[in-house]
């Protein structure tokens, strides 16, 4: 059993950066595909971005050229590096771990999931 727990969210104003991080423990992180997915009120989970067990990276289109994921496999731990945030950024940001080392965009593509935390950014 995979557990994760992400710190890092915040209040931040728009233009401004942020840093996510996501502590993975109980299982072989290395070897799975770490996504990183959003969720605002009244909207549905979305996908942000995932990093693969390789080290390749895809973004959503909204997040592309803003966002960046990274990963240390020392220390378990997958990162979302967010900058020139936005508005319309604001929701729980959460991690999931996928068993497939490269996985989807959808949030049934994974596994194991944590919290969430809180993002929000004041116009």
């Amino acid at each position: 059993q995979v557990h994760l727990v992400e710190s890092g969210g915040g209040l931040v104003q728009a233009g401004g950066s942020l840093r996510l991080s996501c502590a993975a423990s109980g299982g072989t992180f290395s070897r799975y595909a770490m996504g990183w997915f959003r969720q605002a009120p009244g909207k549905e989970r979305e996908f942000v971005g995932v990093i693969s067990s390789g080290g390749s990276t895809r973004y959503a289109d909204s997040v592309k050229g803003r966002f960046t994921i990274s990963k240390d496999n020392v220390k378990d731990t997958v990162y979302l590096q967010m900058n020139s945030l936005k508005p319309e950024d604001t929701a729980v940001y959460y991690c999931a771990a996928s068993r497939s080392r490269v996985a989807g965009t959808t949030p049934t593509a994974y596994d194991y999931w944590g919290q969430g935390t809180q993002v929000t950014v004041s116009s």
